[in-house]
Protein backbone atom coordinates (compact mmCIF):
# COMPACT_ATOMS: atom_id res chain seq x y z
CA UNK A 1 0.00 0.00 0.00
CA UNK A 2 1.39 3.37 -0.95
CA UNK A 3 0.58 6.66 0.72
CA UNK A 4 0.50 9.79 -1.36
CA UNK A 5 2.85 12.28 0.19
CA UNK A 6 1.65 15.91 0.40
CA UNK A 7 3.13 18.01 -2.39
CA UNK A 8 6.39 19.56 -1.23
CA UNK A 9 8.44 22.14 -3.13
CA UNK A 10 12.17 21.48 -3.09
CA UNK A 11 15.50 22.11 -4.81
CA UNK A 12 15.91 25.79 -4.00
CA UNK A 13 18.34 27.79 -1.86
CA UNK A 14 17.09 30.80 0.04
CA UNK A 15 19.17 33.87 0.86
CA UNK A 16 17.80 36.12 3.57
CA UNK A 17 19.45 39.46 4.26
CA UNK A 18 18.42 40.83 7.65
CA UNK A 19 18.54 44.41 8.87
CA UNK A 20 17.67 45.87 12.27
CA UNK A 21 14.14 47.01 11.50
CA UNK A 22 11.90 50.02 11.22
CA UNK A 23 8.45 51.18 12.33
CA UNK A 24 5.67 50.74 9.78
CA UNK A 25 4.90 54.46 9.94
CA UNK A 26 5.72 57.57 11.98
CA UNK A 27 2.52 57.26 14.04
CA UNK A 28 2.85 57.11 17.83
CA UNK A 29 1.32 53.62 17.98
CA UNK A 30 3.58 52.15 15.28
CA UNK A 31 6.66 53.70 16.90
CA UNK A 32 5.61 52.34 20.30
CA UNK A 33 5.02 48.85 18.87
CA UNK A 34 8.45 48.85 17.24
CA UNK A 35 10.23 50.14 20.37
CA UNK A 36 8.47 47.58 22.56
CA UNK A 37 9.72 44.68 20.45
CA UNK A 38 13.23 46.10 20.15
CA UNK A 39 13.66 47.09 23.80
CA UNK A 40 12.14 43.83 25.08
CA UNK A 41 14.99 41.82 23.54
CA UNK A 42 17.09 40.55 26.44
CA UNK A 43 20.24 40.66 24.32
CA UNK A 44 19.67 44.37 23.73
CA UNK A 45 18.82 45.22 27.36
CA UNK A 46 20.71 42.95 29.74
CA UNK A 47 19.04 43.80 33.05
CA UNK A 48 16.60 42.00 35.33
CA UNK A 49 13.67 41.37 32.95
CA UNK A 50 10.95 41.92 35.57
CA UNK A 51 12.34 45.29 36.64
CA UNK A 52 13.02 46.29 33.05
CA UNK A 53 9.48 45.49 31.88
CA UNK A 54 8.09 47.77 34.60
CA UNK A 55 10.44 50.60 33.56
CA UNK A 56 9.80 49.96 29.87
CA UNK A 57 6.01 49.87 30.00
CA UNK A 58 5.39 52.54 32.64
CA UNK A 59 7.96 55.10 31.59
CA UNK A 60 9.90 54.56 28.34
CA UNK A 61 6.97 53.46 26.18
CA UNK A 62 4.91 56.34 27.52
CA UNK A 63 7.34 59.15 26.72
CA UNK A 64 9.94 57.96 24.20
CA UNK A 65 7.66 57.20 21.19
CA UNK A 66 6.91 60.92 20.72
CA UNK A 67 10.62 61.79 20.62
CA UNK A 68 11.41 58.88 18.30
CA UNK A 69 8.48 59.73 16.02
CA UNK A 70 9.81 63.27 15.64
CA UNK A 71 13.20 61.89 14.56
CA UNK A 72 11.63 59.51 12.03
CA UNK A 73 9.47 62.29 10.57
CA UNK A 74 12.69 64.20 9.79
CA UNK A 75 13.97 61.43 7.52
CA UNK A 76 10.83 59.55 6.38
CA UNK A 77 10.58 59.00 2.63
CA UNK A 78 7.08 60.38 2.19
CA UNK A 79 6.95 59.68 -1.55
CA UNK A 80 7.58 55.99 -0.89
CA UNK A 81 5.78 55.86 2.48
CA UNK A 82 8.66 54.06 4.19
CA UNK A 83 11.86 54.68 6.09
CA UNK A 84 15.21 54.89 4.25
CA UNK A 85 16.34 51.69 5.97
CA UNK A 86 13.34 49.80 4.62
CA UNK A 87 13.79 51.29 1.15
CA UNK A 88 17.50 50.48 0.89
CA UNK A 89 17.19 46.97 2.38
CA UNK A 90 14.45 46.16 -0.13
CA UNK A 91 16.58 47.57 -2.95
CA UNK A 92 19.62 45.59 -1.77
CA UNK A 93 17.65 42.33 -1.93
CA UNK A 94 16.30 43.16 -5.40
CA UNK A 95 19.69 44.14 -6.83
CA UNK A 96 21.39 41.16 -5.19
CA UNK A 97 18.88 38.79 -6.78
CA UNK A 98 19.51 40.35 -10.20
CA UNK A 99 23.29 40.23 -9.75
CA UNK A 100 23.32 36.57 -8.73
CA UNK A 101 20.93 35.64 -11.52
CA UNK A 102 20.32 32.06 -10.41
CA UNK A 103 16.76 30.75 -10.77
CA UNK A 104 17.39 28.14 -8.06
CA UNK A 105 18.40 30.80 -5.57
CA UNK A 106 15.71 32.99 -3.99
CA UNK A 107 16.84 36.27 -2.38
CA UNK A 108 14.64 38.04 0.15
CA UNK A 109 14.96 40.42 3.09
CA UNK A 110 13.66 40.59 6.67
CA UNK A 111 13.86 42.83 9.72
CA UNK A 112 14.87 41.67 13.17
CA UNK A 113 12.25 43.96 14.68
CA UNK A 114 9.09 45.03 12.90
CA UNK A 115 8.03 43.93 9.43
CA UNK A 116 8.69 41.82 7.45
CA UNK A 117 9.68 39.43 10.24
CA UNK A 118 12.38 36.78 10.10
CA UNK A 119 9.82 34.11 11.01
CA UNK A 120 7.45 34.97 8.17
CA UNK A 121 10.21 35.25 5.58
CA UNK A 122 11.87 31.94 6.53
CA UNK A 123 8.51 30.15 6.41
CA UNK A 124 7.81 31.74 3.03
CA UNK A 125 11.19 30.62 1.64
CA UNK A 126 10.58 27.15 3.02
CA UNK A 127 7.20 26.92 1.28
CA UNK A 128 8.87 27.94 -1.98
CA UNK A 129 11.13 24.88 -1.77
CA UNK A 130 14.28 26.26 -0.11
CA UNK A 131 16.08 23.23 1.30
CA UNK A 132 19.11 25.41 2.04
CA UNK A 133 19.07 28.74 3.83
CA UNK A 134 21.84 31.36 3.95
CA UNK A 135 21.28 34.23 6.36
CA UNK A 136 23.28 37.45 6.06
CA UNK A 137 22.82 39.79 9.04
CA UNK A 138 23.63 43.27 7.73
CA UNK A 139 25.99 44.09 10.60
CA UNK A 140 29.64 44.15 9.48
CA UNK A 141 30.90 44.10 13.09
CA UNK A 142 29.52 41.25 15.23
CA UNK A 143 27.84 42.09 18.53
CA UNK A 144 25.57 40.02 20.74
CA UNK A 145 22.91 42.76 20.56
CA UNK A 146 22.85 42.69 16.75
CA UNK A 147 24.15 39.61 14.91
CA UNK A 148 23.49 37.18 17.76
CA UNK A 149 19.90 38.26 18.22
CA UNK A 150 19.28 37.68 14.49
CA UNK A 151 20.67 34.17 14.97
CA UNK A 152 18.42 33.66 18.01
CA UNK A 153 15.32 34.50 15.99
CA UNK A 154 16.40 32.27 13.10
CA UNK A 155 16.94 29.35 15.51
CA UNK A 156 13.59 29.95 17.23
CA UNK A 157 11.86 29.78 13.87
CA UNK A 158 13.63 26.58 12.81
CA UNK A 159 12.81 24.93 16.16
CA UNK A 160 9.14 24.92 15.16
CA UNK A 161 9.68 23.47 11.68
CA UNK A 162 9.20 19.78 10.95
CA UNK A 163 11.51 19.79 7.92
CA UNK A 164 14.32 22.19 8.63
CA UNK A 165 16.51 23.58 5.84
CA UNK A 166 20.27 23.31 5.94
CA UNK A 167 21.44 26.55 7.54
CA UNK A 168 24.45 28.81 7.14
CA UNK A 169 24.76 32.17 8.86
CA UNK A 170 27.38 34.70 7.77
CA UNK A 171 28.51 36.07 11.15
CA UNK A 172 30.52 39.24 10.39
CA UNK A 173 32.62 40.84 7.68
CA UNK A 174 34.44 43.71 9.38
CA UNK A 175 37.73 42.96 7.61
CA UNK A 176 36.47 41.65 4.25
CA UNK A 177 38.61 43.42 1.59
CA UNK A 178 35.61 44.21 -0.63
CA UNK A 179 33.90 45.89 2.32
CA UNK A 180 36.96 47.96 3.18
CA UNK A 181 37.42 48.95 -0.46
CA UNK A 182 33.77 50.01 -0.72
CA UNK A 183 34.11 52.23 2.36
CA UNK A 184 37.33 53.75 1.00
CA UNK A 185 35.64 54.42 -2.34
CA UNK A 186 32.79 56.22 -0.60
CA UNK A 187 35.29 58.45 1.22
CA UNK A 188 37.13 59.32 -2.00
CA UNK A 189 33.84 60.03 -3.79
CA UNK A 190 32.69 62.46 -1.09
CA UNK A 191 36.06 64.24 -0.94
CA UNK A 192 35.91 64.76 -4.73
CA UNK A 193 32.47 66.35 -4.32
CA UNK A 194 33.34 68.95 -1.68
CA UNK A 195 35.37 72.14 -2.14
CA UNK A 196 37.12 72.18 1.23
CA UNK A 197 39.80 70.02 2.88
CA UNK A 198 38.73 67.94 5.90
CA UNK A 199 40.84 68.17 9.04
CA UNK A 200 39.58 64.79 10.22
CA UNK A 201 37.29 61.90 9.35
CA UNK A 202 35.14 60.65 12.22
CA UNK A 203 34.12 57.00 11.93
CA UNK A 204 31.04 56.74 14.13
CA UNK A 205 29.79 53.28 15.11
CA UNK A 206 26.68 52.42 17.09
CA UNK A 207 27.65 52.05 20.73
CA UNK A 208 26.98 49.30 23.25
CA UNK A 209 27.11 49.48 27.07
CA UNK A 210 30.67 49.10 28.36
CA UNK A 211 29.58 46.22 30.59
CA UNK A 212 28.83 44.17 27.44
CA UNK A 213 32.44 44.73 26.37
CA UNK A 214 33.62 43.76 29.87
CA UNK A 215 31.68 40.50 29.54
CA UNK A 216 33.61 39.62 26.39
CA UNK A 217 31.64 41.07 23.48
CA UNK A 218 34.11 41.47 20.56
CA UNK A 219 32.26 44.40 18.96
CA UNK A 220 34.63 47.15 20.18
CA UNK A 221 37.63 45.30 18.72
CA UNK A 222 35.91 44.72 15.37
CA UNK A 223 35.06 48.43 15.05
CA UNK A 224 38.64 49.49 15.68
CA UNK A 225 39.84 46.81 13.27
CA UNK A 226 37.60 48.21 10.54
CA UNK A 227 38.87 51.75 11.12
CA UNK A 228 42.48 50.55 11.05
CA UNK A 229 41.96 48.72 7.75
CA UNK A 230 40.23 51.73 6.19
CA UNK A 231 43.11 53.93 7.36
CA UNK A 232 45.59 51.59 5.70
CA UNK A 233 43.68 51.95 2.42
CA UNK A 234 43.14 55.70 2.80
CA UNK A 235 45.88 57.44 4.77
CA UNK A 236 45.52 61.02 3.47
CA UNK A 237 43.34 62.11 6.39
CA UNK A 238 43.34 60.78 9.95
CA UNK A 239 40.31 58.66 10.89
CA UNK A 240 39.00 58.73 14.47
CA UNK A 241 36.73 56.01 15.92
CA UNK A 242 33.77 57.14 18.05
CA UNK A 243 30.52 55.56 19.32
CA UNK A 244 27.02 56.99 19.05
CA UNK A 245 23.41 56.38 20.15
CA UNK A 246 23.97 55.72 23.84
CA UNK A 247 20.82 55.16 25.86
CA UNK A 248 20.29 55.44 29.63
CA UNK A 249 22.63 56.48 32.46
CA UNK A 250 25.22 53.67 32.29
CA UNK A 251 28.64 54.02 30.69
CA UNK A 252 28.88 53.06 27.01
CA UNK A 253 31.85 52.58 24.69
CA UNK A 254 33.87 55.76 24.36
CA UNK A 255 34.72 58.25 22.95
CA UNK A 256 31.13 59.37 22.47
CA UNK A 257 30.34 60.77 19.02
CA UNK A 258 28.23 63.69 20.28
CA UNK A 259 30.84 64.80 22.82
CA UNK A 260 33.53 64.50 20.14
CA UNK A 261 31.56 66.82 17.82
CA UNK A 262 31.37 69.41 20.62
CA UNK A 263 35.10 69.16 21.42
CA UNK A 264 36.69 69.06 17.95
CA UNK A 265 36.28 72.78 17.02
CA UNK A 266 38.03 73.76 20.27
CA UNK A 267 40.93 71.52 19.20
CA UNK A 268 41.21 73.29 15.85
CA UNK A 269 39.36 70.59 13.88
CA UNK A 270 36.69 72.75 12.26
CA UNK A 271 36.19 70.83 9.02
CA UNK A 272 35.18 67.19 9.31
CA UNK A 273 33.71 64.31 7.38
CA UNK A 274 31.68 61.67 9.20
CA UNK A 275 31.22 58.07 8.10
CA UNK A 276 29.23 55.29 9.78
CA UNK A 277 30.85 52.01 8.67
CA UNK A 278 28.71 49.86 10.99
CA UNK A 279 25.45 50.74 9.25
CA UNK A 280 24.66 48.96 5.98
CA UNK A 281 21.87 51.43 5.13
CA UNK A 282 21.17 55.03 5.97
CA UNK A 283 18.65 55.21 8.79
CA UNK A 284 17.47 57.38 11.67
CA UNK A 285 20.86 56.99 13.40
CA UNK A 286 22.81 58.32 10.42
CA UNK A 287 20.37 60.75 8.79
CA UNK A 288 18.82 62.33 11.89
CA UNK A 289 21.29 61.69 14.72
CA UNK A 290 24.44 62.49 12.71
CA UNK A 291 23.45 64.55 9.65
CA UNK A 292 20.98 66.77 11.51
CA UNK A 293 21.67 66.72 15.26
CA UNK A 294 25.38 66.04 14.98
CA UNK A 295 25.97 68.73 12.38
CA UNK A 296 23.98 71.28 14.37
CA UNK A 297 25.99 70.53 17.51
CA UNK A 298 29.32 70.72 15.64
CA UNK A 299 28.52 74.07 13.98
CA UNK A 300 27.15 75.48 17.24
CA UNK A 301 30.43 74.53 18.96
CA UNK A 302 32.47 76.50 16.41
CA UNK A 303 32.79 74.09 13.50
CA UNK A 304 32.73 75.36 9.94
CA UNK A 305 32.25 72.45 7.51
CA UNK A 306 30.50 69.15 8.26
CA UNK A 307 29.54 66.47 5.74
CA UNK A 308 28.11 63.00 6.24
CA UNK A 309 29.34 60.29 3.86
CA UNK A 310 26.33 58.16 2.90
CA UNK A 311 26.22 54.52 3.95
CA UNK A 312 26.95 51.96 1.25
CA UNK A 313 23.20 51.47 0.80
CA UNK A 314 22.47 49.84 -2.59
CA UNK A 315 25.73 50.93 -4.25
CA UNK A 316 27.12 48.55 -6.85
CA UNK A 317 30.23 47.71 -4.81
CA UNK A 318 28.04 46.95 -1.76
CA UNK A 319 25.93 44.50 -3.77
CA UNK A 320 29.13 42.91 -5.12
CA UNK A 321 30.28 42.44 -1.52
CA UNK A 322 27.02 40.68 -0.62
CA UNK A 323 27.30 38.41 -3.66
CA UNK A 324 30.87 37.51 -2.66
CA UNK A 325 29.89 36.71 0.94
CA UNK A 326 27.00 34.54 -0.20
CA UNK A 327 28.94 32.77 -2.95
CA UNK A 328 31.50 31.62 -0.37
CA UNK A 329 28.67 29.88 1.51
CA UNK A 330 26.84 28.21 -1.38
Amino acid sequence: MTIDHPKVNYGKTGVLIVNLGTPDSTSWLDIRKYLKEFLSDRRVIEVNPFIWQVILNLFILTFRPSKTAKAYKEIWMKDKNMSPLRFFTESQAHKLSEKIGNENLIVDFAMRYGNPSIKNKINDLHEKGCENLIVLPLYPQYAAATTATVCDEVYRTLMKMRWQPNLKIIPHYESEPLYIDAIKNSIVKKINEINWKPDLIVASYHGIPKKYFDKGDPYHCYCHKTTRLISEKYSDIKILTTFQSRFGPQEWLQPYTDKTFEALPKEGKKNILVICPGFSSDCVETLEEISIQGKESFIKSGGENFEMIPCLNDNEDHISLFKHLISKNL
